[in-house]
């Protein structure tokens, strides 16, 4: 585990950095011109998976050969890693709005400072005097060295105010956000905190050997894993709100898509002439297929409709002392059910014709008021909501044994 090729707490953070990235790219690629969040969350991303790629021992020796300069990888990881503390602060930046000059004059602000924070780097790094190579304890080994000492200051100070403004900023809008993006806040702030412990961890270990003390192994080893953790906390914050809702959709679909299966099996006898999609449709594109078939289906019920059927199941739904909504449900159902029995005995109804007492026997003029109320006016029903009455309401089920049809609805209907 602590070997150069297989040092896990580099690869793992950057590896789930990168998935993070991988994730929001499509967001990115459509929204990169017009909003300025995209590309800052899109660089922020990019830039932390960089850090823990350029930070394994593995890579640090190729570029410190490449170059036949001893420590070459230091201010290159320290850069990359100053222009992600500066990504951050712009971020936070951006999210806060306001002003849009002020964000301009902030943002020109940040790039200004954390840019002088990089020609800083490389400046005391061509002033220091480091040739023995370290991988894993750089920041301690030369810590007393005159330059080098400065240059690991630098990094350190500019990583611990970037991720003290982002924590604190990022803590105050957690009141004022719910859901998947609160989530997200909350392992923002809770990866921020601990980016927070690994500076500390650092800043000892450094100023330990300052004093004459040896605690080098706060640096090397406890300041890496904490790292790694860092960067799960935070990739994770970023995918989740997004992650998060796009589940919760499908998922809402999915149980839509379910309960609607008992009003399409109804609606079954009817040449809809709707393509049947595969399985491995997305679901939205499925669900959307399914509502339009039950217009479908409704439409050509419509020359047999009789409103007064539902008002008369609307009233015996009152007497039984049932809610509003569910009283309109099961007279939607008592209607589809009568006019798919007048459709399939070829009889149409007609106000002229429609006797005054009429009855929802077999023999009844009768025909579904889903989509006009007896006004005639339009109106639309709420199909998963029929759909259940279709499926489970003791009326529905009592109407239809009038006309003879089962009541059976498999498991299948709802997959």
């Amino acid at each position: 585990m602590t070997s150069d090729k297989y040092y896990i707490p580099y690869f793992i953070p950057a590896a789930i950095l990168t998935l993070a990235f991988v994730i929001r790219l499509p967001v990115m690629m459509r929204f990169w011109r017009n909003d300025p969040n995209v590309r800052n969350v899109g660089g922020l991303l990019l830039l932390g998976s960089s850090v823990f790629y350029f930070g394994r021992p593995e890579t640090i020796a190729a570029m410190n050969r490449g170059t036949g300069i001893s420590n070459f990888a230091a201010p290159v990881v320290y850069t990359v890693l100053t222009l992600f503390c500066a990504a951050c602060l712009v971020m936070i930046i951006h999210w806060r709005g306001g002003d849009p000059r002020r964000v301009r004059r902030t943002t020109w602000t940040i790039g200004v400072i954390y840019s002088a924070v990089v020609a800083g780097l490389w400046g005391t790094f061509a002033l220091a005097d480091v040739p023995v190579e370290r991988l894993r304890d750089l920041d301690t080994y030369y810590a007393n060295t005159p330059w080098m000492r400065e240059h690991i200051m630098l990094y350190l100070l500019a990583h611990t105010t970037a991720c003290a403004i982002t924590s604190v900023v990022t803590w105050t809008w957690l009141r004022q956000v719910s859901g998947w993006l609160r989530a997200g806040l909350v392992l923002l702030v809770i990866g921020f905190v601990l980016n927070l412990g690994y500076d500390t961890v650092k800043l000892i270990a450094v100023v330990s050997r300052w004093t004459g003390n040896n605690l080098d192994w706060l640096s090397t080893y406890v300041a890496p894993p904490l790292a790694s953790i860092c960067a799960v906390f935070v990739a994770v914050g970023f995918i989740l709100p997004h992650a998060g809702e796009a589940v919760q959709g499908l998922w809402a679909d999915f149980r839509h898509y379910r309960s609607l299966g008992p009003f399409v099996k109804e609606l079954a006898a009817l040449d809809t002439g709707s393509l049947r999609l595969s399985r491995r449709s997305p679901m939205s594109r499925r669900l959307v297929q399914r509502r339009t078939q039950i217009s479908d289906g409704l439409l050509r019920l419509q020359p047999y409709m009789d409103p007064g059927v539902r008002q008369r199941a609307l009233a015996e739904a009152a007497e039984r002392e049932e809610c509003p909504a569910r009283a309109a449900a099961t007279a939607d159902a008592v209607a589809v059910i009568a006019a798919i029995d007048r459709m399939r005995r070829g009889i149409e109804f007609s106000a002229e014709t429609a006797p005054e007492n009429g009855t929802d026997g077999p023999d009844a003029h009768a025909g579904p008021g889903t989509l006009t109320d007896p006004a005639g006016a339009m109106r639309s029903p709420d199909l998963v909501a029929v759909s259940r009455a279709l499926r489970r309401s003791p009326a529905v089920h009592a109407h239809r044994a009038r006309y003879g049809r089962p009541a059976d609805y498999p498991e299948s209907v709802t997959s």
